[in-house]
C-alpha cells in the first residue's frame, strides 16, 4: 500500500497525560501539554525500520539531534515536512546535528517510505505509540475522523500494525549529546510545520 497518496482533510485529535496511561485520550488538540526544552528524552522502546527494538534514549545519546515527530508517510503534510529539511541537512550534520524521523508507522512502513522518498537520514517506528505518549503528542483519531481516513484508501491502524488509532500532533525536537531537550516546537493544527529554515537557525542558535 502506498501511504503517500492523500486528500488532505482536519483531523480531530485529543490530548493524553505526560507518559505513559491506559486511559482513552479525549479529542481536543489544544489540551495538550507536550515536553518542552529542559527535559530529558525518555528511555522510551521505538523501532528501527529493521524491527530492531532500541531505547529512544540510548539512540540518541552521545550526538546532537533533530527529532521530528510526524504522523506517517500516508501524511503529505509530512512527507513535505521531511522533503524540506533535505534542503539544510548538510548545514544541521555541519553542526553536528543527526536527522531522525519518529511516527506511527510501523518499521515495514517506514522501509517502504524510505524507499519512495529516498530518504538518507534515520526514520523510527513509534508503533506502540510510547514515545509520543512520553512526550505528551499522542491523541486518538475519532471514528468519524477514521472512517474519512479510510474513505480516502488510508488505513491507519495497517500503517502502524495496530489498533490504537493513535497520531503525535507534529513536534521538532532538538537534542543535545547528554539527552536534553534544548529546543522545543509543536503545534496541534497539523498544517503547521516548523520549516528547514527555522530549524536550521534553531540549531545555529544552539551552536553559537
Amino acid at each position: 500500500m502506498k501511504y503517500f497518496k492523500i486528500f488532505s482533510f482536519l483531523l480531530c485529535a485529543g490530548t493524553f497525560p505526560l507518559g505513559l496511561s491506559a486511559s482513552t485520550p479525549p479529542t481536543d488538540p489544544g489540551e495538550l501539554t507536550p515536553v518542552t526544552a529542559g527535559n530529558k528524552v525518555p528511555a522510551i522502546t521505538i523501532q528501527t525500520a529493521n524491527a530492531e527494538e532500541v531505547s529512544l534514549s540510548d539512540a540518541l545519546q552521545g550526538q546532537k539531534s533533530v527529532l521530528v515527530f510526524y504522523r506517517g508517510g500516508w501524511c503529505p503534510f509530512c512527507t513535505d515536512q521531511l522533503q524540506d529539511l533535505l534542503t539544510n541537512e548538510g548545514d544541521l550534520q555541519a553542526l553536528g546535528f543527526h536527522l531522525y524521523g519518529i511516527s506511527p508507522d510501523s518499521p515495514a512502513s517506514i522501509q517502504e517510505g524510505q524507499e519512495e522518498l529516498n530518504l538518507p537520514f534515520t526514520l523510527l517506528s513509534d508503533a506502540a505509540m510510547e514515545a509520543s505518549q512520553a512526550f505528551n503528542l499522542a491523541f486518538q483519531v475519532d471514528e468519524n475522523t477514521h472512517d474519512q481516513l479510510l474513505s480516502y484508501g488510508i488505513d491507519i491502524e495497517a500503517a502502524s500494525g495496530e489498533t490504537h488509532r493513535l497520531l503525535p500532533i507534529p513536534a521538532v525536537y532538538l537534542i543535545d549529546e547528554e539527552g536534553t531537550i534544548q529546543f522545543a516546537h509543536y503545534d496541534p493544527d497539523y498544517r503547521q510545520r516548523l520549516s528547514a529554515e527555522k530549524t536550521l537557525e534553531a540549531a545555529r542558535q544552539l551552536t553559537d
